[in-house]
């Protein structure tokens, strides 16, 4: 009795394991979906560990859209990291929607790292792409933000290796910025936002880039600063700033003009002295013209100190009389 259940348990082992290894359903599956996939094939798959679903279940897919597809075209793809689905689901979208899109392509746009059906899809409705607000200014000086709205098509033929939306956007900031700059006032431009529009789009700004610049819309154009009389205002404090520098450097020049005629005036005084001492030594003046001479001195530096002490008298008498009495 052991012998029987030894032998049935191992026939059920590998069948189990054949059913594992070998995806008869999914042959099954394709068979009735008038795919013709050999079983070796399947087998083949997994010796060259590709999952067999990831191939076979797209290959329907494509064939019941119409979609002449091989096996070897989509294990191909597979085994280069593409996604398969997703290159099945753009060529069925393309179809449906009359693009000429081959399988070739559709898988180079794929493994390039953009998502081919994303751009079938934009390719058949346009995607409206939004600026920031653009700082730009006039001539007279004011700054404008504008934003604009940008209608692309993707372009199918220029997707691989052609530029990304930021690319559309700087470009559409810089023509921006060149038509509000020409303009000779801000005024101009508010009235007619529609000139940034036509002058922005005759450039050819989707030149090298993976879209197609349907429109360019202004959505907003806001005033900002008033950039002209901000730098006026900067050169008046520049100038204001250099201007009291000479001022200083006039006033520093006068006062050590100041301090060297002081000097030359105490040195003429230290000579008066040996002047003096050379005269009554000689005989050229007496001692009684000397002595009036001191009292001359003595005399007006009296006078000099009266003089003051009546000031400061005065400047008392005037503080007191502005300040308020009391009031009984």
């Amino acid at each position: 009795m052991v012998g029987p259940i030894i032998v049935a348990a191992v026939v059920v082992f590998i069948l189990i394991m054949f059913f594992s290894f070998v995806p008869v359903g999914l042959w099954i599956s394709s068979m009735a979906s008038g795919v013709r996939v050999g079983i070796f094939t399947l087998i083949g798959m997994r010796l060259r560990r590709v999952v067999p679903a990831r191939i076979i279940l797209p290959l329907i897919k494509a064939t019941k859209a119409g979609i002449a597809l091989q096996v070897n075209q989509l294990e191909a793809h597979y085994l280069a990291g593409g996604n398969v689905d997703g290159v099945v689901d753009a060529l069925i979208a393309a179809e449906r929607a009359g693009i000429d899109l081959p399988f070739e392509k559709a898988a180079a746009i794929d493994l390039a790292g953009r998502n081919v059906l994303e751009a079938v899809k934009m390719s058949v409705n346009p995607k409206v792409i939004e600026t920031p607000n653009i700082s730009a200014v006039a001539k007279d000086g004011i700054e404008l933000l504008v934003k604009a709205r940008v209608t692309v098509r993707t372009n199918l033929e220029r997707l691989v290796g052609g530029a990304g939306e930021a690319t559309i956007i700087a470009r559409i900031g810089e023509g921006i910025v060149t038509t509000v700059g020409s303009a000779a006032e801000h005024k101009r431009v508010l009235e007619n936002p529609d000139d940034i529009s036509k002058l922005v789009l005759s450039k050819g700004l989707d030149a090298g880039t993976a879209f197609e610049i349907l429109s360019i819309d202004i959505a907003d154009v806001d005033i900002g600063r008033n950039i002209g009389a901000h730098l006026q205002s900067l050169q008046a404090e520049a100038d204001k700033n250099i201007a009291q520098a000479k001022a200083e450097e006039r006033r520093a020049m006068a006062v050590a003009k100041e301090q060297e005629m002081r000097a030359y005036v105490v040195e003429a005084e230290a000579e008066v002295p040996k002047a003096l001492a050379y005269a009554l030594r000689e005989g050229k003046l007496g001692i009684m013209d000397y002595y009036d001479m001191q009292n001359i001195k003595a005399d007006t530096k009296m006078r000099e100190n009266i003089a003051r002490e009546d000031v400061n008298a005065k400047n008392i008498l005037e503080g007191d009389a502005h300040e308020p009495k009391d009031v009984l």
